[in-house]
C-alpha cells in the first residue's frame, strides 16, 4: 500500500535488487480481472512505453510503477499477485478519483487543451482545493514508491500530466537519481496557463522543474512550457528540454492489420460502405479535443456543396467512448450520435448510409478502416501528437490523403504532405475534404510515401531509448 503522507524522509539506502531504470505512469502495462471462479486474469497492454522497456532488454533491472485502476487491480495488490518488473500502487479509490478525474482530466487537461468555456468555468473553489490535495497525495505516493525502488543513481522517467509533481517530490527524496518527465499532451501558452491560481501554477512548474530533463512531443509544446517558466518561475534553471516526436510502429501495424480478424472486419465494412464508394475515415476517442462534431458538420457541408458526391462517398467514423464518468463527455458523445443520425436521415437512401458510425471500441475494426481509407480526417482543436494521423498512411492499402488540423502536434512533422485545415472552419474543412477526394492518384501515392517516412521516423522503442540515453548522458 503506497503511503499518501505529505512528507517522507530521504531514502538513503536502496533495496537489494533495486531498479536501474524506472517508469512511472497512471496506467501500467498490465491489468487484472477477477473471474467468476475468483481467479485473477492478467491482460497485457501495448504502446510506446511497453515497446521501450522491451527494447532495453531483460538485464536492465527495469521497473514500471503504476496505479491500480480497477477492482481487479486492487485485488491483485491485496493478494500479492503481480508481474516481474511491475509495481502497482493501491492508492485509495477516492484519492485516485479526485486526482485523476477532478484535477488531471477536469483541470489540467482542460487548461492544456484550452477547452474551458470561460464565462462559466473554471471555478477554483473549496472543492477544487480538496481535490488538489488528493492530486498531491497521489503524486506523493508515486514519488515515495520510486524512491523506495530505485538503485543508487538510477534513471526514472515519469509520464504525463497526471504526475507533474513527482519530479520535484522525488528530487527531495532521492537527489542521486536522474529524473525525466515526458508530456504526452500540449502545453498551454502562458496567457492561458495564467488562469490557474498562483500557488497551484507555481507547484506545477516547480514539480516539473525537479526533473533533469523534460520531454515534449513538439517544439511548439516545449516552447510553450519554457515561456510559462520564463513568466512564472524565472526560467527553467538547470533542467534541459528535449523534443521527441513519438512515431508509429510500422512493423507491428503492418503485421497486425493483415491478421484474420482484421480481414473479417474489412469484409463487414465493405458491406456497410457499398461497392465502388470512396471513404473518409476517422478513428478517435470521444474526447472534447478531437472535434468529431465539426468533422461531421464538414462532411454534411461537403454533401451540400457537391451533390455529385451523393451516394459516392461514405464517412466511416469510429468514435469510441472516453471518460464517460464525466457528464460533459457523455453529453459530447450523445451529440456525435445525434449529428450522425441527422446526416443519415437527411441524405441517406435505401442503398447508401452516408455516415457509418461505430462507438464500440474495436482495434481490429480500426485497422480495417485504416486499410480502406481514401481520405483520413484528423481535425482536433488541439492535440499533443495524434498517432492516428501517423498510423493511417502506414496501413492504408491504396494510399490515402491526410486532412490534418494545424493544431495537431503531428502537423509539425506531417503538415507539408497533408491537406491542412483550421479545425474551427467547417466550410474550409469541407473544401479540404473535396480537395482530398479529387487529388490525382499519382500525387496521393507520393504524399502517402512521404507521410509514411515521416510518421515512422521515431518508432516507440527508439522514442523511449532516445530519452533514456539522453538522461544517462547527462549523468556522465
Amino acid at each position: 500500500m503506497a503511503s499518501t503522507a505529505s512528507t517522507a524522509p530521504p531514502v538513503s539506502t536502496p533495496p537489494r535488487g533495486a531498479a536501474q531504470v524506472l517508469v512511472a505512469s497512471n496506467r501500467g502495462p498490465v491489468s487484472y480481472e477477477v473471474g467468476d471462479d475468483g481467479a485473477l486474469r492478467a491482460k497485457r497492454g501495448g504502446g510506446g512505453l511497453v515497446s521501450g522497456l522491451s527494447a532495453i532488454g531483460p538485464d536492465a533491472d527495469a521497473l514500471w510503477v503504476c496505479s491500480a485502476l480497477s477492482d481487479g487491480d486492487r485485488e491483485a495488490v491485496r493478494r500479492g499477485v503481480g508481474e516481474d518488473g511491475v509495481r502497482m500502487l493501491d492508492i485509495p479509490a477516492d484519492v485516485h478519483a479526485d486526482a485523476y478525474n477532478g484535477i488531471a482530466n477536469s483541470v489540467l487537461w482542460f487548461v492544456h487543451h484550452m477547452l474551458y468555456q470561460t464565462p462559466l468555468e473554471p471555478v477554483f473553489d473549496a472543492e477544487f482545493r480538496r481535490q488538489w490535495a488528493s492530486y498531491e497525495a497521489y503524486n506523493r505516493a508515486f514519488a515515495e514508491a520510486l524512491a523506495q525502488e530505485a538503485a543508487e543513481g538510477a534513471v526514472a522517467i515519469v509520464q504525463d500530466y497526471h504526475l507533474c509533481l513527482v519530479p520535484g517530490m522525488l528530487r527531495e527524496l532521492r537527489p542521486d537519481l536522474r529524473i525525466g518527465h515526458f508530456s504526452h499532451t500540449p502545453w498551454a501558452p502562458a496567457d492561458y496557463f495564467r488562469m490557474l491560481p498562483d500557488d497551484i501554477r507555481a507547484r506545477l512548474l516547480t514539480g516539473m522543474l525537479g526533473a533533469d530533463r523534460l520531454g515534449f512531443l513538439t517544439h511548439r509544446w516545449a516552447d510553450a512550457f519554457t515561456a510559462c517558466c520564463a513568466e512564472f518561475a524565472g526560467g527553467v534553471g538547470d533542467t534541459r528540454i528535449g523534443v521527441h516526436g513519438l512515431g508509429a510502429d510500422a512493423d507491428f501495424l503492418r503485421a497486425r492489420s493483415h491478421e484474420a480478424d482484421v480481414e473479417e472486419r474489412i469484409a463487414a465494412l465493405r458491406e456497410e460502405i457499398g461497392a465502388g464508394r470512396r471513404t473518409i475515415v476517422r478513428v478517435d476517442r470521444t474526447e472534447l479535443s478531437k472535434n468529431i462534431v465539426r468533422g461531421l458538420l464538414a462532411y454534411r457541408q461537403l454533401l451540400d456543396d457537391h451533390p455529385e458526391l451523393l451516394e459516392q462517398v461514405v464517412h466511416v467514423a469510429f468514435a469510441y467512448p472516453s471518460r464517460q464518468d464525466l457528464a460533459v463527455y457523455r453529453d459530447y458523445t450523445a451529440e456525435v450520435q445525434r449529428v450522425a443520425d441527422e446526416i443519415n436521415s437527411r441524405y441517406g437512401t435505401a442503398g447508401w448510409t452516408p455516415v457509418v458510425l461505430h462507438v464500440k471500441d474495436d482495434f481490429a475494426r480500426s485497422l480495417a478502416a485504416y486499410r480502406l481509407a481514401d481520405v483520413a480526417l484528423v481535425n482536433p482543436i488541439r492535440d499533443g501528437m495524434n498517432l492516428v494521423a501517423k498510423e493511417v498512411p502506414v496501413v492504408c492499402d491504396e494510399g490515402c490523403v491526410l486532412v490534418l488540423s494545424r493544431e495537431a502536434g503531428a502537423y509539425e512533422e506531417l503538415g507539408e504532405d497533408a491537406v491542412p485545415v483550421n479545425p474551427y472552419d467547417v466550410i474550409g474543412t469541407a473544401a479540404a475534404l473535396h480537395e482530398a477526394l479529387t487529388m490525382p492518384a499519382g500525387e496521393r501515392a507520393e504524399r502517402t510515401k512521404r507521410l509514411t517516412a515521416a510518421a515512422t521516423a521515431l518508432p516507440p522503442a527508439q522514442w523511449f531509448l532516445e530519452q533514456l540515453n539522453a538522461l544517462q548522458d547527462q549523468a556522465s
